[in-house]
């Protein structure tokens, strides 16, 4: 391939893993994807050079952390606070659902709601309730530093494949 046009293709590469990292600020943006995708196009436009396809394992093993992150780690933080599984697995489906009917803003609330509504009809407290949809926010937010991270270390080790 032309040395030019390969730069170019890996500056424009960049910029997009870039732009999917930035947009894992948005919840539900699917930045780790975008960044793996975007790793896969490079390594099938350069034929997997330079032991692309021992880089490209560790971009998907670390893609593949990262989709798995968000569902753990908020479980686990609402599991931390005594939500029970089937309270979790209501507020996710509901999650999922609502963000394919409406917008992914829409998915996130209707997560919420549905654990508040899950778990407050095993508990009836309020306050108690309310804790649990907290730590589901606080898993959240830890999914969100781990996405980055690992958003970040596949930028960088796709960064040494490429260059």
């Amino acid at each position: 391939m032309d040395i030019l046009l390969e730069s170019g293709l890996e500056w424009v590469m960049l910029a997009g893993m870039i732009l999917g990292l930035v947009g894992l600020i948005v919840p539900v943006f699917p930045g780790i994807t975008i960044i793996w995708g975007l790793a896969l196009l490079y390594g099938i436009i350069t034929s997997f050079e330079n032991a692309g396809g021992w880089w490209f394992t560790l971009l998907t093993l670390l893609a593949v952390i990262g989709w798995l992150s968000d569902n753990f780690l908020m479980g686990a933080k609402a599991r931390q606070s005594g939500a029970r599984w089937s309270s979790i697995a209501i507020a996710l489906i509901a999650g999922f659902v609502f963000s394919l009917v409406l917008t992914p803003l829409g998915g996130i609330v209707a997560c919420l709601v549905g654990l508040f509504l899950a778990e407050y009809s095993y508990r009836r407290n309020t306050n108690e309730t309310l804790l649990v949809v907290r730590d589901m926010l606080i898993g959240w937010g830890w999914a969100f530093i781990v996405r980055f991270g690992l958003g970040t270390l596949m930028i960088i080790a796709w960064s040494i494949w490429a260059w």
